[in-house]
């Protein structure tokens, strides 16, 4: 059972590696739901020895890119490439929700090498199975999916219908709000072999109330917890 956990920091991406994570999503902004992080971050990640996939995400917001941001993406492909990491994380919708499927089929092939996720933009799409089957037809290894819900857990039934229809030919790798208290649940309901979690906790920002006051930081933020990980871990060992 691989445990994925998202990074945004480099204190959340050795505290995940010291706590048993198998493998990393490297980002940045994970409150904005996750774009693609430095140069620099992705080849200090990439002279670690774990896997590492980069989320390839321009900006915040919807999935549906401009071809000036299509164009962003493959250069940005073209760094995690020369980080030396072993994957890149990927998505594009069209106005409806539906992939877009040409624009991803000229990433995958722009990042032929490299493993490929398929991200949540999966989540907003109008048709499950038809997703899956694109995924499939595409060449990714992985779905991460919450299933169309807000966490892993609300969208159990429809990861479970995915999962069918993806019949072995593609992981589905729930992810979204996954805590350690919901595993025993989830991996009685689905047939899976990863996993993805951010095994965050609520942690005070240090910083002074100059820095609050000006905008660079809020009260809290959010930090990888090595424990949290580290019972993730061990959970999907004894029960996977």
């Amino acid at each position: 059972m691989i445990l994925e956990i998202c990074v945004d920091d480099v204190a959340g991406l050795d505290a995940a590696i010291r706590g048993g994570a198998d493998r990393i999503e490297l980002c940045a902004a994970l409150s904005g739901g996750g774009v693609t992080p430095s140069k620099g971050f992705m080849h200090l990640a990439g002279a670690k020895n774990i896997p590492v996939s980069v989320m390839i995400r321009p900006r915040s917001g919807d999935f549906v890119f401009e071809r000036a941001e299509v164009d962003m993406m493959k250069h940005d492909i073209d760094a995690a490439r020369s980080a030396g990491v072993s994957g890149v994380v990927l998505g594009a919708s069209l106005a409806n929700g539906a992939l877009d499927t040409n624009t991803l089929e000229e990433l995958c092939a722009h990042a032929q090498g490299l493993d490929t996720t398929l991200h949540r933009a999966v989540d907003v799409v109008p048709d499950f199975p038809e997703a899956v089957e694109a995924a499939v037809s595409l060449g990714f290894s992985r779905i991460l999916t919450s299933g169309g819900a807000r966490s892993a857990l609300e969208g159990v039934d429809q990861l479970a219908k995915m999962i069918e229809v993806a019949h072995g030919r593609i992981s589905i790798m729930p992810g979204a709000g996954i805590r350690p208290h919901m595993v025993t649940e989830i991996l009685c309901r689905l047939v899976i072999n990863e996993i993805h979690a951010s095994c965050s906790a609520n942690a005070p920002s240090g910083t002074n109330r100059r820095l609050s006051m000006l905008g660079f930081t809020g009260p809290e933020r959010k930090q990888t917890d090595e424990a949290t990980v580290r019972e993730l871990k061990q959970l999907l060992e004894t029960q996977g």
